[in-house]
């Protein structure tokens, strides 16, 4: 089965930037190992939320807007697919993914087709 991981920064980013350098060091090797991880398809890196155009069709009408869909605490920061044999299997890669452990999270979606 192939999972969507979605990485949410929340405050991960700020924690991040406040640890001391060793530490900084250590979240980029750990963000490496996931990436490295059998079964990983590592993800495009993606600009700040802030930066974002969301787009919505309404009557007809192409609408767009500066900045994120949700509040900028909750947006996505990254994302990367898994193959994976089972949802646990998917949560303890999760689990490895340092913004989970410095106030984001990682929502894991297993892939389907709906057409």
């Amino acid at each position: 089965m192939k999972y969507i991981m979605l990485i949410y920064q929340g405050t991960a980013l700020d924690r991040q930037a406040a640890l001391p350098e060793e530490e900084q060091k250590r979240v980029y090797a750990d963000y490496q190992g996931v990436n490295q991880t059998p079964g990983v398809t590592p993800g495009l890196p993606m600009g700040l939320p802030e930066h974002a155009t969301t787009v919505r069709v309404e009557g007809g009408k192409t609408l767009t807007t500066e900045g994120p869909f949700v509040g900028v605490k909750e947006a996505v920061g990254g994302w990367f697919i898994l193959e994976a044999d089972s949802l646990d299997a998917a949560i303890e890669v999760a689990a490895r993914v340092p913004a989970a452990r410095y106030g984001g999270a990682v929502e894991i979606r297993a892939s389907e087709v709906y057409w």
